[in-house]
């Protein structure tokens, strides 16, 4: 088979596992081509946790769970120095910690203070950690899904803008729709039942198809149209003024820089993914809310109005023009 082919068999054997969720689905594969990291936001119970885990089970990688909790500290995810009895005496050697893993699952990390997030911040951008004046490399394959419930308030820390604009996504999840959910009701039956038996070793992706996959996505066209339209797009968080006077009342702070590399490479993803050897608008469109509706910073006038980020991005995608 292709690497593209392998990659969708990937995405298939997922959403056996993951029934009604299959945009969701999608993006994080989109993370993991674009070699980015996934914010998954929900409402508990809607298989945020169980989209991780079957995408590790069914691919060749060690998945390290972290469950972020107030008393956390940052050496509990980095890792830390150790004192060790060697027959040579004692020596301080480095323990590394489970952030040294391929798929980092960040369970509830808004419940962690912000000391504990912000010690991800260099791994998710650097791709290191560094302890005692020494760097570490992460793994070559390092991806962290982060979890968070947008609705509790209690005993939870708000992600800062830094944190997040380091998440090449956020993903938002819903509820499934009813048939689907008398699916899920099925495969759960199932699972039950098989865990009193034997069970399969499933097929798992080697760690090589993405790094090929990666590879191949990096040949994908960008013409100088899609280019100005991206720039156009990340433009227009900024200077919302000089397109729509809703935008600019909404709008309080817009996308960095990183936004557009984002979107840039999410869209190359995209269209690799669908078999296109070069990036189109319709690319652009189908990622531009999960790259960005966590990069906006929404005024007072847009919560009154009761606008959201994705409502924000949708009045954007109708006054931002596409170039000829």
């Amino acid at each position: 088979m292709t690497t593209r082919e392998q990659i969708a068999e990937l995405e298939a054997r997922v959403s056996e596992l993951v029934l009604g969720q299959a945009h969701i689905i999608r993006h994080v594969l989109l993370g993991l081509l674009a070699n980015g990291h996934v914010l998954l936001e929900s409402l508990p119970g809607l298989a945020k946790t169980r989209t991780v885990k079957a995408l590790a089970t069914h691919l060749e990688a060690q998945m390290r769970r972290i469950q972020f909790t107030p008393d956390l500290l940052p050496s509990d995810i980095t890792g830390g120095e150790i004192l060790q009895q060697t027959a040579e005496g004692n020596q301080i050697k480095f323990q590394p910690g489970p952030l040294f893993g391929n798929v980092i699952l960040a369970d509830e990390i808004n419940r962690a203070p912000a000391k504990v997030q912000a010690a991800l911040l260099e791994a998710m951008e650097e791709r290191q950690i560094t302890v005692a004046g020494q760097s570490y490399p992460m793994p070559g394959l390092f991806m962290v899904l982060a979890t968070q419930n947008p609705i509790e308030q209690e005993g939870t820390y708000p992600l800062p803008e830094a944190q997040m604009d380091r998440f090449l996504m956020k993903v938002q999840l819903d509820y499934p729709k009813v048939e689907d959910e008398t699916q899920v009701l099925r495969l759960v039956r199932g699972e039950e039942q098989a865990a009193q038996g034997t069970r399969q070793a499933p097929v798992r992706l080697p760690q090589e198809v993405v790094f090929a996959a990666r590879r191949e996505m990096a040949g994908v066209h960008v013409s100088e149209s899609i280019d100005r339209y991206l720039i156009d797009l990340i433009n227009a968080t900024r200077h919302p003024a000089d397109y729509d006077a809703d935008l600019a009342r909404w709008i309080n702070i817009g996308a960095s820089p990183r936004g557009g590399i984002s979107l840039d490479r999410v869209s190359r993803a995209h269209a690799w993914l669908a078999g296109n050897e070069f990036v189109s608008p319709d690319d652009v469109r189908a990622v531009v809310h999960p790259v960005l509706r966590h990069r906006l910073q929404l005024s007072y006038d847009a919560i009154a109005d009761g606008v959201n980020a994705d409502q924000v991005l949708d009045r954007l995608l109708d006054k931002v023009a596409i170039p000829a």
